[in-house]
């Protein structure tokens, strides 16, 4: 089948199917990313590592790992935008909406407002990273040909 123009009615179903899918993908490989790294610090995934704002610095191994993986995380999840958004102009509001409940799961997690400089450092820099290069790839998608007929091409 040929490729199509992308409906625009708006479907509140959908927006929130790629909500809790996105969500959870951001979740499920940033502890892929922190299990992985932990085999280098000789450390597990914990609940402490992915909500805690104290844990992140540049002092410490399990710190700097800590970081590591958020930033491979929001490179992981920028595929999850092309993947599952593929809509370049919408990618920065789902960065924003993934990185706001993140906010709010580790204010309830930690029973206060993130408050370390480097957590929110870490933050905004993925942020960044996930929308800009989510971004370039749903780009890169939209812009190619749409072919005009179904039909197959003749050698004449």
């Amino acid at each position: 089948m040929a490729a199509q123009f992308r409906s625009y009615v708006w479907d509140p179903a959908l927006i929130v199917a790629q909500m809790v899918l996105l969500q959870a993908g951001y979740y499920s490989s940033l502890g892929l990313w922190l299990a992985l790294l932990g085999t280098l610090g000789r450390t597990g995934p914990s609940l402490h590592q992915v909500f805690s704002d104290e844990i992140l610095g540049f002092s410490t191994p399990p710190g700097r790992l800590s970081m590591m993986a958020f930033i491979l995380n929001a490179l992981t999840c920028a595929l999850g935008l092309l993947y599952f958004i593929r809509r370049g102009k919408q990618c920065l509001d789902f960065t924003v909406t993934v990185h706001f409940f993140h906010l709010v799961g580790c204010w309830i997690y930690n029973s206060h407002f993130p408050s370390t400089l480097t957590w929110w450092l870490v933050h905004i820099v993925c942020t960044a990273l996930m929308a800009a290069i989510g971004e370039y790839l749903c780009m890169r998608i939209e812009l190619r040909e749409i072919p005009l007929n179904s039909a197959p091409k003749s050698n004449v």
